[in-house]
């Protein structure tokens, strides 16, 4: 293999981990919003847009991750494929409450609500992100996958 080669698979794990930064980052920019008092009327605008865009990154991570990365993990290493099913399956749990958040901020809730949503969104996807990180960067060092990051990891 060559220098070049190996920089390239090495880049998968390196681009999890800051695919995963990005949007711990949103997350926490989106509970700050709602902490310092976004819920005024016009603030709702704001906060909206934050839920917005963190939901859309996040859903586009995992969507990203379901259609391209998993089935390229599950055809090089068949013993990850429980390991990927319970991915998927975290997935699909934070996709359900992203709506239950979508649905909440669509009602003008209090900053309270809010950040309770957040919370649970918050714990889970850390939960899910450290799972998926200490089962799969050492796969992702040596997966050869020839696909654009933004397709494979979402649009962050």
């Amino acid at each position: 293999m060559s220098e070049g080669e190996r920089a390239r698979l090495i880049a998968w794990s390196r681009e999890m981990r800051s695919v995963h930064e990005r949007l711990r980052e949103a997350l926490r920019i989106t509970q700050d919003a709602v902490r310092d008092g976004v819920d005024a009327e016009p603030a709702t605008r704001d906060l909206l847009l934050f839920c917005h865009g963190f939901c859309a990154a996040l859903t586009g991570h995992h969507e990203g991750e379901d259609q391209h990365l998993f089935p390229a993990i599950a055809a090089a290493y068949p013993e990850l494929r429980n390991t990927l099913r319970y991915l998927r399956q975290d997935h699909s749990m934070i996709a359900h409450l992203l709506s239950g958040l979508q649905a909440a901020v669509a009602r003008a809730p209090t900053a309270a609500e809010v950040d309770r949503h957040l919370e649970g969104v918050a714990a889970i996807m850390e939960s899910h992100f450290r799972y998926e990180e200490r089962r799969l960067l050492t796969v992702l060092d040596r997966l050869a996958l020839d696909a654009d990051p933004r397709d494979v990891l979402g649009p962050l």
